[in-house]
């Protein structure tokens, strides 16, 4: 099966009334429910001035009401920056409050601002992801934890909450280099494949991951999820009349803030979107999600449908067309 997933834009244009922008994220999620989406995710970041953006687990935890059957979770939670005794209590709570159909997505970040901010070295950051996970299932499925590591401290305690699934909700990792990918795959239990990798690459890279799998002794991950950027319209030309004010907006706004190119900030955007992108007609875009599934067992598309200023109405029809291929695929 094919699942397709919504990524939900929680961040807006400096200057834009965020009070007016909720009713409409709301319209968009309950869309994307009705339109047969698999799954909803939010994006995290911190000290985003003067960007507006909605703090994650309030946010995820308004849309549960509204998000029917679909799976949830972070796409991604900067979890280095935490300490794992608050996400493991958090992710249990959503857990219990979506029913079991939480999804635990982590990363390490990228921006040397929020760690500055919070006080975690930049070199810190994968230690502190490794036991931070050890610490999360171990709390998550013990009744009384004692752990000693080099970053966190539980002297005998247990947490409040445990959550529905068990062993606890799936922990899907971001990573695009190959020490960060070969890491996913020994703690993890899927790769999240960011937007910036081309299919090219994983031509190499989903092998080096399942090898890695394998090596570790793990079972064959059940989902391949991967991020891409998306829109449709009635062609192709269109497409990119609709939406290329939007992205050049997203992607401007990262290198405005001296962001890294982990997020395309310096780039053509035309050359960066070139196998990255699904921006077509429906048939168009359905080839090329199937072409991923076929070739690469890619069976979870986590879809970016809206960009900051990106026009809600234009939005909305693109995801109505992503939910018809999703029902023609399935």
């Amino acid at each position: 099966m094919i699942k397709i997933g919504f990524n939900l834009l929680n961040h807006f244009s400096p200057g834009t009334d965020v009070t007016h922008e909720l009713p409409l994220m709301l319209e968009q999620v309950r869309a994307a429910r009705d339109s047969g989406f698999h799954s909803l995710w939010l994006g995290q970041h911190f000290l985003m001035a003067p960007v507006p953006y909605f703090a994650y687990t309030p946010l995820i935890a308004r849309l549960i009401s509204e998000a029917g059957d679909m799976v949830i979770g972070p796409c991604i939670q900067l979890l280095p920056l935490y300490n794992p005794v608050t996400v493991a209590e958090e992710a249990a709570t959503l857990d219990v409050l979506s029913e079991g159909r939480y999804v635990l997505g982590v990363g390490l970040g990228y921006r040397q601002e929020e760690c500055d901010a919070f006080d975690i070295g930049w070199k810190e950051r994968a230690a502190r992801m490794t036991e931070g996970i050890e610490v999360i299932r171990r709390l998550w499925t013990e009744e009384t934890v004692h752990h000693e590591g080099k970053y966190y401290k539980v002297e005998g305690h247990g947490t409040s909450l445990k959550p529905v699934q068990q062993p606890g909700p799936p922990i899907w990792i971001a990573a695009v280099a190959e020490p960060a990918i070969k890491r996913a795959a020994r703690i993890g239990d899927a790769w999240v494949i960011l937007v910036t990798v081309t299919s090219e690459e994983l031509k190499e890279q989903i092998p080096m991951y399942l090898e890695a799998v394998k090596e570790a002794g793990r079972p064959a991950p059940l989902e391949i999820p991967i991020t891409r950027d998306i829109h449709i319209a009635d062609d192709h030309a269109k497409a990119w009349d609709e939406c290329r004010d939007g992205l050049t907006r997203k992607y401007g706004l990262y290198n405005s803030l001296g962001l890294n190119s982990s997020e395309g900030a310096s780039f053509s955007l035309e050359d960066f979107a070139k196998d990255r992108f699904f921006i077509g007609d429906k048939e168009a875009v359905k080839d090329e999600i199937l072409r991923y599934y076929e070739e690469f067992g890619i069976n979870h598309f986590i879809m970016r449908m809206q960009w900051p200023g990106h026009d809600h109405e234009t939005t909305i029809k693109s995801l109505r067309r992503l939910g018809e291929i999703a029902t023609e695929i399935n």
